[in-house]
């Protein structure tokens, strides 16, 4: 039944003021005019409606001031782990399931319409999610409308030689094998599933396609569930494999698909390809153990529309859960995976437990002084940077930009300097004999958090590091030299200088002044720890466990959940039809038949 309408009476009418992009969300300032002073009662809703009249997502209303209604809504991720899909749509303002305003536009941006406009390139660039606004037609009023279109590229000319025909064979073929054996693997998936039985239920797998080993976040976990007793109750299985960037055997693959169909929870510690074409039973709980705690750096659907950005349908669209370190930065991770913010848990980093361990942290530091004697008696400066570059194949860091004299003469008395670079830089830093007594590199050491314990002063750019160094409570320092390119070519999902917890440099000479004169805004890491960080202890694999495997998540965190789940089902309920129209299987006519 098509709801109540009160359009027509003007109670409330609602012009579209400004429409602006942040990444993938598209935010409107509303302003909503009431005619009396009691159509003021009651919470106004403001939902996308489709060219069927239904609303497969509606917006957020982030601030109210002075009637202005500031709406956000994420492209990527309407409320269901899915784009908003391609339609024409309007926004109708209900109150009380009644349809109470169609919001307009106003006559001072009518003419910017083309300009909201966005393009969002993805699948290697072959496929554009697009967003256009314009006014409805043949209208009394400028009724605000906007077109979502998921488009694929055609070709714009006639071929004119026969070897590029013959190379578009080529490539289908290669694209035809490869979908076979894809079509084979999801039919092993069906089979081996229906064999699973009941011993699925109690199955855990341990899964990375990015590694050769079992580490980090899902070692811990997994080490956990051991000491705990629970592999006498669970059946624990693991599969680790590189297959992000190296061929693998069907043999391997076959082995993973079976391993995947017996587990009724699989954990992850990164993207997995696999899980982009193949899609998991309903009853599989899908958890991403991602390794970072928090940096700057976007990706997943972050970067929606640049190179490298994750198809429509990917892998991350399957988590049932992800983890942070705080509620506070759930959005951040959210935002990367395109799922709600209420599957984002606060447990913690599991890998962490031991680092925050008092006994670890002692035998390590005695382990650190030894190996690096230099460093004992004085402070040390760890200069770890992410790197430069598209992928691990070119990755570098530029040390011509180091004034390593200049670095060397502020060291005075009183530091070393430590140069641990991403694993995948392999030049190592070129220290000269001459600075050999206060510099060394340690790249080759396994665990950068290891050497936190013994620094003093970190030196980063835009690395997640950050994370697990904050908790040492010390001062960072960050340069940035290249902001404005990196914040270009890969983005940065929140204010790169508002969020960084420490002092700012764009020169190697800002930062060797900073370095003197002691200037890092050390206030800004206490403020980060507290917006970071709901737990502070060397429980997060327990919590992992207890939630997760145990299904015992607290009740606030199960009742958000839920009050998700009945919104979208709610809004699905919900039939916008106009008065005086039904509808039939496919399609809406009006009662008249016309």
């Amino acid at each position: 039944m098509a709801m109540e309408s009160y359009i027509e009476e003007k109670r409330i009418t609602a012009t579209v003021m400004a429409v602006r992009w942040e990444r993938i969300f598209l935010y409107l300032d509303v302003k909503v005019t009431f005619s009396s002073p009691q159509e003021r009662d009651g919470k106004l809703y403001f939902y996308a409606v489709d060219a069927m009249y239904y609303s497969p997502a509606s917006f957020q209303v982030m601030e109210v001031t002075d009637d202005v209604y500031r709406l956000k809504l994420n492209v990527t991720n309407g409320g269901e782990n899915a784009c908003v899909p391609s339609s024409e749509y309007r926004i109708f303002v209900c109150r009380d399931d009644c349809k109470m305003a169609d919001c307009e536009t106003d006559r001072t941006i009518v003419g910017q319409m083309a300009d909201f406009s966005r393009t969002f390139l993805y699948a290697s660039q072959n496929k554009a999610y697009t967003v256009t606004f314009y006014v409805e037609e043949d209208a009394d009023t400028l009724p605000f409308r906007f077109c979502i279109l998921a488009a694929s590229r055609s070709g714009m000319v006639f071929p004119t030689k026969v070897h590029l025909h013959n190379k578009v064979h080529l490539i289908q073929d290669v694209k035809s094998t490869w979908g076979s054996r894809k079509n084979v693997l999801r039919t092993m998936y069906s089979f081996f599933y229906a064999l699973s039985g009941a011993n699925r239920e109690r199955t855990v797998l341990f899964m990375s396609e990015q590694n050769t080993v079992i580490a980090s976040n899902l070692k811990a976990v997994s080490d956990r569930m051991k000491e705990r007793g629970l592999d006498k109750e669970y059946r624990i299985l693991f599969s680790a494999r590189s297959a992000a960037a190296e061929p693998q055997s069907m043999k391997s693959w076959i082995q993973l698909i079976r391993k995947m169909a017996q587990s009724s929870i699989i954990f992850l510690d990164d993207h997995a390809p696999i899980l982009d074409w193949l899609k998991l039973s309903k009853d599989t709980k899908l958890i991403q153990l991602w390794h970072a705690g928090a940096g700057f750096k976007s990706s997943g659907y972050s970067r929606w529309g640049h190179m490298g950005c994750p198809n429509a349908v990917s892998c991350h669209r399957q988590y049932s859960f992800g983890i942070a370190g705080s509620k506070k930065i759930a959005p951040f991770f959210s935002e990367v995976w395109g799922i709600n913010d209420e599957q984002v848990l606060p447990t913690g980093m599991p890998r962490m437990d031991e680092f925050l361990q008092a006994d670890y942290r002692e035998e390590k530091t005695r382990q650190l002084y030894q190996k690096y004697p230099m460093c004992k008696g004085k402070k040390v400066m760890l200069f770890a940077p992410t790197y430069r570059g598209r992928n691990k194949r070119d990755a570098h860091y530029p040390y011509e930009l180091i004034d390593f004299a200049g670095l060397y003469e502020a060291c005075g008395d009183e530091y070393v300097v430590l140069f641990k670079m991403h694993p995948w830089v392999h030049a190592k830093a070129p220290i000269e004999k001459r600075y050999q007594d206060k510099f060394l590199d340690v790249g080759k050491y396994p665990n950068i958090n290891d050497l936190f314990y013994i620094t003093d002063l970190l030196v980063t750019d835009y690395s997640s590091n950050i994370f697990e160094y904050s908790l040492m409570r010390k001062p960072m320092l960050f340069f940035a030299y290249d902001k404005v390119q990196y914040s270009f070519s890969r983005g940065f999902h929140r204010d790169y200088e508002e969020s960084a917890p420490g002092k700012v440099c764009y020169t190697f000479a800002e930062l060797l002044d900073a370095f003197r004169n002691k200037d890092f805004e050390y206030e800004k890491v206490e403020q980060y720890v507290e917006h970071h960080f709901d737990y502070t202890d060397s429980h997060a694999s327990d919590r992992v466990i207890d939630w997760l495997v145990l299904d015992n998540l607290p009740e606030e965190l199960q009742a958000e959940l839920d009050q998700r789940k009945a919104e979208n089902a709610h809004r699905k309920s919900l039939d916008f039809l106009p008065k005086g129209y039904r509808r039939d299987v496919e399609e809406v006519v009006k009662e008249d038949g016309l």
